[in-house]
């Protein structure tokens, strides 16, 4: 079984490891690692509620072990037009085990439920097939492709633009 928590002090070795991954900074616009100590900072001031910070970063837990087993966010919440993006990193090792899609049909919930959006969204990379295939599984809908997206071992690669609405 998995939950979800809050990011405590105690994932800031898992927090610096992603974070400082090169082969995941095309994801965002990230251009540099982070220092554990402005990891430390986003850590304490990650309770901030996701109106006022506009995102939610959430560990997830396996609750036998309690064994970090990746991150899943919420970001560009935008409460007024009922939407946001979702991303997930699970550890390779923790890959393919079945943790993604309960993840993700929790945090839907949560945002359908709780947050009361309407859509939530995704970007994945056109050759991240691992990726593709949870989202279709979770009835992520592809809408678009943006064409020469990011830049990554120096070629341009499309992003695959996937919605969910709630009907």
């Amino acid at each position: 079984m998995i939950k979800l928590r809050p990011i405590e002090p105690g994932d800031i070795d898992f927090l610096y490891e992603i974070e400082n991954d090169k082969d995941l900074w095309h994801l965002s616009s990230q251009q540099q690692g982070f220092s554990k100590k402005m990891l430390l900072e986003y850590i304490n001031e990650a309770d901030r509620d996701i109106y006022e910070a506009k995102q939610l970063r959430l560990a997830i837990e396996n609750t036998g072990d309690k064994k970090l087993l990746g991150f899943i966010d919420l970001f560009d919440f935008d409460p007024k037009n009922k939407k946001a993006g979702v991303g997930i990193v699970i550890k390779k090792e923790e890959r393919n085990k079945g943790n993604g899609a309960k993840v993700l049909k929790e945090i839907i919930s949560y945002a359908f439920d709780i947050l009361h959006l309407h859509q939530l969204y995704a970007n994945i990379g056109e050759n991240n097939q691992s990726s593709i295939a949870l989202f279709e599984k979770m009835k992520f809908i592809r809408t678009g492709t943006k064409k020469d997206w990011i830049y990554k071992n120096g070629k341009f690669e499309n992003v695959l633009f996937y919605q969910l609405i709630q009907k």
